[in-house]
């Protein structure tokens, strides 16, 4: 799975122009953590590749922000497999964690940068 992680990442690293991700991130603070939430929540995946994946967007000249959004979004919020949670859990319930943890996903990024001063 690591392997794949690091495929995927060399693959995308040779498709997208870094300056793709300057114009994306800009240094608005609730866009960053935003779009970061916003991909994490579509992508979905586990804990230990995300570590890798997300050390690569750093490399990339992404902002910490956007990039501790994506972390916790991408292990928190699943969209993809919302329709399989909303069977066993319920639809509410279901939509109502997802958005809950989207929003937090954002707050949680901007509190961790704040705290460590690299905002």
């Amino acid at each position: 799975m690591i392997l794949g992680t690091i495929l995927l990442i060399s693959l995308i690293s040779t498709l997208i122009p870094k300056l793709f991700y300057t114009n994306v991130f800009s240094k608005n603070i609730i866009l960053n953590s935003f779009i970061g939430s916003l991909v994490g929540s579509i992508s979905a995946g586990n804990p230990i590749t995300s570590y890798i994946f997300g050390g690569e967007l750093l490399t990339q000249g992404i902002s910490l922000l956007a990039v501790t959004a994506f972390l916790v979004a991408w292990v928190t919020v699943g969209l993809i497999q919302l329709p399989a949670e909303s069977a066993v859990l319920g639809k509410k319930f279901a939509l109502l964690r997802n958005a809950s943890s989207f929003i937090l996903a954002m707050i949680v990024a901007i509190i961790t940068v704040s705290i460590l001063g690299v905002l």
